[in-house]
């Protein structure tokens, strides 16, 4: 009868603990699940952040492109300005050295005369 007993106990014991582990076991596999669901959230996310940095970055490309764009404008805009002031000066200063040299001409000229007027005096 002592055997009967223990047996008894031992096969509920046994049982109990098929059971539990059971229960541990779908625990185990719930919590795994659960872990999956919220690495594949974390994934999606984290593409998300990249595409979102990707239009960002891409953005202030466009941006860097434009400006260097304007400023190659702006600095052909003043070469071109420089270059016809230089222009100018240049035609000013020609212009003043033809002058100077017609008045000395003018003025060798007169001279000549009345150097050539005294000696036939």
């Amino acid at each position: 009868m002592k055997k009967a007993i223990l047996s008894s106990i031992l096969m509920m014991a046994i049982g109990i603990s098929f059971v539990s582990c059971r229960e541990t076991q779908d625990k185990a596999k719930d919590a795994m699940e659960e872990t999956n669901d919220a690495l594949k959230e974390v994934g999606e996310d984290m593409k998300k952040v990249g595409e979102e940095v990707k239009g960002a970055a891409s953005e202030t490309l466009e941006d860097a492109k434009e400006s260097a764009k304007e400023m190659g404008e702006d600095m052909k805009e003043a070469g071109n300005e420089a270059v016809d002031k230089t222009k100018a000066a240049a035609k000013e200063v020609g212009e003043d050295v033809k002058d100077a040299a017609n008045k000395a001409a003018d003025k060798t000229k007169a001279t000549a005369e009345e150097v050539k007027k005294k000696i036939q005096e």
